[in-house]
Formats: C-alpha cells, sequence, structure tokens
C-alpha cells in the first residue's frame, strides 16, 4: 500500500484519543506551557505556581484553615504544608492557631503578601491575554464554561 504525502488520511475512531490527536494530551501540553511561562515570570519574585494559588485563595478569604486551603487546591496536607512552610519562610504567610479549636491551623497573609496583590495579577493577566489572544470574549467564556463542564465530568466520573 503507497501513502500520498500530500493527501492526509482520515482518522480511525480510536486514534483522536493518541498523541498528538488527544485532547488529553493536548490540554496537558497547553498547562505545561502555561506553568513554565508562569513560572518564568514568578522566579523574579521567588515564587511558584502552588505559591501563586495559594495566594490567589487568601486574597479571596484571608485567615483559611489549612484543610480548607487543601481542599480549595485539591491538594493533599503534605504539599501543601511544604508550600505554606516556605512562604512562611519568605515572610508571605503566617500561621496561627483557631482560637475556637486549638486542633486548626489557619493561615494568614503578612503585609509582604498582601502587597503581592497589587504587584502579580497584572503579569498574570497579561500572560492570559497572550494566551487568549484571538479569542473573542464570547469564546473565552464558552472555552471556560467548557472546561468546567469537562472537570465536573470527570470529577462525577469518579476517576
Amino acid at each position: 500500500m503507497v501513502l500520498s504525502l500530500s493527501t492526509p488520511q482520515p482518522l480511525q475512531p480510536w486514534q483522536d484519543v493518541r498523541v498528538p490527536h488527544g485532547i488529553g494530551y493536548r490540554l496537558k501540553l497547553l498547562s505545561q506551557m502555561l506553568t513554565r511561562q508562569l513560572q518564568d515570570m514568578l522566579e523574579p519574585y521567588g515564587l511558584t505556581p502552588f505559591h501563586w494559588l495559594v495566594l490567589n485563595c487568601l486574597w479571596d478569604q484571608d485567615g483559611l484553615p489549612t484543610s480548607m486551603l487543601g481542599d480549595r487546591l485539591r491538594q493533599v496536607g503534605g504539599t501543601l504544608t511544604g508550600v505554606i512552610d516556605r512562604m512562611e519562610e519568605r515572610g508571605l504567610v503566617r500561621r496561627e492557631r483557631d482560637i475556637q479549636d486549638r486542633r486548626v491551623w489557619r493561615i494568614w497573609l503578612t503585609d509582604a503578601g498582601r502587597e503581592l496583590e497589587t504587584v502579580l495579577p497584572p503579569h498574570v493577566q497579561a500572560l492570559r491575554n497572550q494566551m487568549l489572544q484571538g479569542f473573542s470574549e464570547a469564546e473565552q467564556k464558552q472555552l471556560s464554561d467548557w472546561i468546567d463542564r469537562m472537570l465536573a465530568n470527570i470529577s462525577e466520573g469518579g476517576a
């Protein structure tokens, strides 16, 4: 059988799940590329993408219990504990025992952590704009809705 290089062959039904056609692979690739660029943007501040996520949660609601922070980020305690340790060493957050329940540790932003809220988001917004250039606002909303649906589908499927 001779294959022509000028005429692409139609994909078999199962081939759309294989690299490089699979949506999972392409989403992973997009995530990796975006994470690398975010890392490069955060590096001058001594931060990682995970620090960015923690800061966002605390900017929305300061003083979260560690367990709630982990739930929001879908992270296991050991991973989060190390991240909080490093953020505390950098003077971005502080831990305090909950006055109602001494078993609970709450995470609070320091002044330095609060100040980053005015510094970092414009950089991340520029990265987001770069990624979404050429998409209309309606397309951006639709893409966001689709991603939310895929996340819900995977969550409901028990995976």
